[in-house]
């Protein structure tokens, strides 16, 4: 019997993997590809636009060949949130892209700010604040900074965008990657024109909106033959990547925390109806179908400060982890297994590229509190995992004031850990599942997107029904104790830093 095929596309900050999952939610191939992140200045965060494009293209060429091509029903979209794409009237790239990490831009957001009546009024237009992570501060930062490559920019589009346009030749976003400008008016699913004419921005930057069902045009020719896509293939939407990787992982209800411990770190329920933010505190945006909403909160550095960690001061244990054919994240995890709940007294502060959520702090800065003489590898290993449970709790206490949760579904690279599962089982006192295709990410979330918009599954809910529970952890009351102790610590250390944190920012740290 014949299988239709749909390809998703997750176009992340470390790399873009490419996959082909069947009807049956299956995965019949994967395809990872790595790229560089440029860091320019202190604070700074900038990738290269045809990087993505090399990875992709290379991705989908080995993914191709593991599928029949003529019965590959359509091809969509995930990818990293809040970068700016500058492009001219040609559709060339002016210059690097501006990241979703990147804290450059903290000036701009306080005088948009400002001009929209404070916080309160921002919110009346967006219902969001504007973060420094935004795309919204990075287009007032070009206009302030680069002027000339300001005056070039015919269009912006966000990372994820820049595929699409590579694979079909139009130019779009989606609504859920709109929704993280902080320029679009989430509750009516369009840009806030009012707002971009009080920034004195071109309403012609802008691009159009589609919804992440929607099909976004055809594979050309051109794409058809550096990827090995059928040309003709149906393109559609997609989404955001905070937004598409809890739909690929199943959160589509309320009641549900979806916890991301990716690159950056996530916790997001879905939402039936719109629903206001009150202080501004969570991000509020729509979701991949047109009834759906989304909230969530993001921590801007989780998996990526375990991998900074290993790579930074963890190279001789990765060493004799290659040298043993061994994995060095599972040697890093067995050390940790090693020390208890609370570390022995040692808290991590995962504020590696400044904090969003619930800390909007550009200035905060990673921290090593309770070292000392009897402080071991492992003691070290398993606070980075805490630390970033920790800040994942303190959304998940925000996301608490719109629905009280009943378990946990985790997904990102730091899921695959069964330690790192038990800890946030711990941590928030929920169960927590991992789906059938958390591994994979917002690739599958966008493989959900690709199959709506072709058919194959009448709405995300009934897509939604190819997954299925791989793994369950239950909150271990014995830890309850230790674990509050060791967070009540952490709740602490941001605000008894705070000046320390400005202090250094005030010297270039």
């Amino acid at each position: 019997m014949a299988h239709k095929y749909l390809i998703g596309i997750d176009n992340g900050t470390s790399g873009a993997k490419c996959i082909a999952v069947d009807e049956t939610g299956k995965v019949a191939a994967s395809a990872t590809v790595e790229y560089p992140l440029y860091t320019p200045r202190p604070g700074w965060a900038e990738q290269k636009p045809e990087d993505w494009w090399n990875a992709v293209a290379e991705g989908l060429n080995k993914i191709v060949k593991c599928v029949p091509r003529d019965e590959i029903a359509g091809v969509s979209f995930s990818g990293q949130m809040h970068g700016l794409v500058a492009l001219d009237e040609a559709n060339q790239v002016i210059r690097p892209a501006i990241l979703w990490c990147d804290q450059r831009t903290q000036k701009q957001c306080d005088w948009i700010t400002e001009k929209a009546g404070g916080a309160q009024g921002l919110l009346e237009y967006t219902n969001n604040a504007m973060l420094t992570g935004y795309t919204g501060g990075k287009l007032l930062w070009l206009r302030e900074e680069e002027p000339d490559n300001f005056a070039k920019m015919h269009r912006f589009i966000c990372p994820k965008d820049y595929i699409r346009f590579q694979l079909t030749g139009e130019l779009a976003t989606d609504v859920s990657d709109a929704s993280g400008t902080g320029f679009f008016n989430t509750r009516e699913r369009r840009w806030s024109d009012s707002l971009i004419e009080l920034a004195g921005l071109p309403r012609s930057i802008f691009p159009d909106v589609l919804e992440s069902c929607e099909r976004a045009g055809r594979v050309t020719r051109e794409a058809a033959q550096a990827t090995g896509l059928p040309e003709g293939l149906p393109v559609y939407a997609g989404g955001g990547d905070a937004v598409i990787q809890t739909t690929g992982a199943g959160l589509i209800e309320p009641g549900i925390l979806g916890v991301v411990i990716g690159t950056a770190g996530n916790v997001s329920m879905g939402l039936k109806g719109y629903a206001d933010n009150p202080g501004g505190k969570l991000q509020m945006f729509c979701n991949n179908a047109p009834d759906l909403w989304h909230a969530f909160g993001c921590t801007l550095t989780a998996g990526g400060a375990y991998r900074w960690y290993r790579d930074t001061l963890c190279e001789m244990d990765c060493a004799v982890a290659r040298h043993l054919g061994v994995n060095a994240y599972d040697a890093m995890g067995a050390q940790a297994e090693r020390s208890r709940p609370g570390s022995n007294g040692v808290v991590f502060l995962p504020y590696l590229t400044g904090e969003r959520c619930p800390y909007p702090d550009p200035n905060a800065r990673g921290t090593f509190y309770g070292l000392s003489l009897s402080t071991s590898r492992g003691d070290m290993n398993r606070a980075v995992m805490e630390g970033v449970t920790y800040s994942l709790r303190q959304v998940g206490d925000l996301m608490r004031t719109l629905a009280a949760p009943e378990k946990i579904y985790v997904s990102g690279g730091g899921s695959t850990s069964k330690l790192w599962r038990q800890i946030v089982a711990d941590v928030f006192r929920l169960p927590v599942y991992t789906m059938s295709a958390a591994s994979e990410g917002g690739a599958y979330g966008a493989v959900l997107v690709a199959g709506v918009g072709a058919g194959v599954w009448k709405d995300l809910r009934e897509a939604a029904g190819v997954l299925h529970v791989e793994t369950s952890t239950e909150p271990n009351p014995a830890n309850y104790a230790a674990y509050e102790d060791s967070f009540g610590i952490y709740a602490r250390l941001y605000g008894a830093l705070k000046p320390v944190f400005d202090f250094g920012a005030e010297l270039g740290y």
